[in-house]
This record gives structure tokens, sequence and C-alpha cells, in this order.
């Protein structure tokens, strides 16, 4: 069940809590410190070899048009060209840089106040939605929107209704048309439906939305396909398989560090008074992290090393490697479970959970390990003005003026 004291759950003093949070302080400071020019060329490789690989990707769809030989195995790599492209400028690019990793570079053109990503979702609404809300809430039941993303039962102190039992399906949808489902996720639905959303942002926001996905339609689905002629129709289906590649992969990364078995939730009472080094520590339980080999972590953003991503948000993602074992040190230090494990493993629990959250708890036993808090709780996000002060180190985010 929901963690209601972190530090007591971790069976430490209130000293220790402090001390570990020093020790995480120190790290940190540390990074920081050490920032420097190979940091800056390995988001600029990066970056490079992303859009090359784009490019590439699209011209081939372009020319094989005159060569019907040549056209099905140019096209199947140009597909899986521009799928591996989307998914590296959503996950090690765009994420990273708009969680302000680069910021320190002082480049304009890397900067998280001026990036906008190749996905469905306006930069300033993932920015709230993400940077602000999930990073400083993260897993508080009733407060981080993520768990399920307004569209799964994904805690057993959710309260269950007949329409859960559709969980299977959703879980399969959300999964194909990723992008789109965190398009509007910022738009807080469940507010919009229970009449409590402010009818002028609503507006606003949708506006935006509309606008980013038209652009992102208009550029796959009609600018270039119509560049590669009497071809269109087969540009078309590259483009959407691409899109197809980076919705799944996007969505097994993100649900795989935060909702296997070692990834705990929380109540609202665990935020009140709640210290930095607190905070550290329920970053720890709440999240799991994916193992596997540099490419692997490259293409997942980095984002398989999840525990030190939200404990460090906005420190380059190239540096979580070097930051794992210090965390895993201190981990073993203080008695603190550090959840880690392949893919398919992750993936296996957060599948099983999806089943089982589609039934009434009496139908099903709890794999996760009892917490000490017995209660059941309506869903609800919490208005902006019920919300706590951002920690600065999460990434900025701003509403716009227009």
């Amino acid at each position: 069940m929901a963690i209601a004291d972190v530090a007591e759950y971790a069976h430490l003093t209130k000293d220790e809590v402090e001390q570990l949070g020093r020790e995480f302080d120190a790290i940190r400071a540390e990074i920081e410190e050490s920032r420097g020019a190979k940091d800056a060329a390995y988001i600029n490789k990066v970056i490079t070899t992303q859009r090359w690989m784009a490019a590439g990707a699209r011209i081939g769809m372009i020319v094989s048009s005159p060569f019907p030989r040549a056209r099905k195995p140019v096209l199947a790599a140009s597909a899986v060209t521009l799928g591996l492209a989307k998914i590296l400028e959503n996950m090690e690019i765009g994420h990273n840089v708009m969680h302000g990793q680069w910021d320190w570079m002082n480049d304009p053109e890397i900067h998280s106040s001026t990036w906008e990503w190749d996905t469905g979702q306006p930069a300033e609404q993932w920015k709230h939605s993400h940077n602000y809300i999930h990073h400083q809430f993260t897993n508080v039941l009733g407060v981080d929107n993520d768990i399920g993303y307004g569209v799964l039962r994904m805690a057993r102190e959710q309260k269950w209704t007949p329409v859960a039992l559709g969980q299977p399906v959703y879980n399969a949808l959300l999964a194909a048309l990723f992008q789109w489902g965190v398009a509007l996720h910022d738009l807080d639905l469940e507010a919009i439906r229970k009449g409590q959303k402010d009818p002028e942002e609503m507006k606003r926001q949708l506006k935006q939305i509309a606008k980013k996905g038209r652009n992102q339609i208009l550029k796959d689905y009609v600018l270039y396909p119509a560049l590669s002629g009497k071809e269109w129709k087969s540009t078309i289906k590259a483009n959407a398989t691409a899109n197809l590649m980076r919705n799944i992969w996007s969505y097994l990364i993100i649900f795989c560090g935060h909702f296997p078995d070692g990834a705990l939730h929380f109540t609202e009472e665990e935020l009140e008074d709640e210290t930095r080094a607190e905070w550290y520590l329920r970053q720890i339980f709440g999240t799991a992290n994916i193992e596997g080999g540099p490419l692997f972590h490259v293409m997942s953003g980095n984002l398989s090393y999840q525990i030190e991503h939200h404990l460090f948000p906005d420190l380059p993602s190239n540096r979580y490697a070097e930051i794992s074992p210090r965390v895993q040190a201190l981990c073993e230090k203080y008695g603190i479970p550090y959840s880690s494990g392949p893919l398919h493993r992750q993936y296996g629990q957060v599948l099983r959970t999806v089943m089982k959250l589609s039934l009434p708890n009496k139908m099903t036993k709890d794999d996760r390990p009892p917490t000490g808090a017995d209660i059941t709780i309506e869903h609800r996000r919490k208005a902006e003005e019920e919300r706590q002060i951002r920690r600065t180190e999460l990434g900025g985010w701003s509403r716009s003026a227009s």
C-alpha cells in the first residue's frame, strides 16, 4: 500500500535521512563543477547524428521512388532509420534539453527555454506536466497524474470502477498512440469533465495542441509524402511506422521506470513539510532502472537510469552512468532498495499490474511490499494554487502570455 512516511518506511532516523541528503548534494555539486567541453561535445554529437539520420531517412523515401526494385528495401530501411531518429530526438535530446540539462552551455539553440521537440505535445505544456508536476510530486497518489496518465488504474489505492475492465485495451492504445496521449496530458481531462478547468486556459492550451498537432501531421503525412510523387502512399506508411516505433519505445521506457514492483506510491501526507533529503529518498523509492548496454542507454534517453534521473533531473544525461555506482553504494550503505532489472522483466511486471488492476482488489493479490497505509483515493489532480513551490533543479516552465 502507499507510503505515508518515507523515512519511517526506510527505517532511517531523521539525522540519517538528512545525512543521506547531504551525500546526494555532494554528488550534485561535484558533477556541476566538472561539466565542460566533453559534455558539450557529447550533446552536439548526438544532435548532429540524429539530424543526419532523419535527413537520410527522408531523402531515402524520396529518391527511391523512380527505382521500383529498390523501393521496398530502401523504404523499409528509411522507416526504421526515421523511427530511430525520432526516438533519439525525443528521448536523449528533447526530454533532457527541456529539463535544463544543457542550459549551463548558454547555447540558445540547445536551451530549455527555446527547444521545441518532434512530438505532439507543445514544449511549454510538457515542461509543466513533467518538470513541475511529475518530478516534484513523483508517484504521489491524487497529485502526480503520470500514475496511469489519467487512463490506467496503476495503484491498488485508486478506486476501482467497471471502466477499468478495459485496461488491457486502453494500455495497448496508449502505447501505440503515446505521443497523442502525452499531447493531452497537461489539459487535465478530469478537471474539464468536472467543470473545474478555467475555460480561457483550456482554450489556450487546446489552441496550442491543435497547432502543434497540425504541424506534426502536415510534416509526416502531407509534405514529405507529396515530395515522393506517385509513391506518396508508401511514404505515409513509412512515416506511420516510424511514429509507431517511437511511440511504443517511449511508452516502454517510461512505464518501466515507474511501474515495476520496486517503484512504490505515496500519500499526500508524505508531502507535508518534506525536506530536500526526504524528496531524494522518495525519488529512490518511486522509480526503477532498466539494465542494458551503452547504446540501449542512449536510445532510452538515459532514462534507463531513472533513479539517477529523478535524483538529478537537470544534470547531463551522459553522466548518469558515472553517478549510478555511487547511488547504489549509498543505497547499500543506508539499507535502501535500489530497483533495477532487464527490460523484459520490468515490463513483465508492468503488464501484470495493468492486467491485475483491471479487476477489483478483492479478486487479486498485491505483489508489492506492504507499506503500512490502507487507503482508497478518488483520482484528483490538484489545482495550481494548491501545489507547493517547485524545486529549482527540476527544470523551468512558464505559461505563455499568448
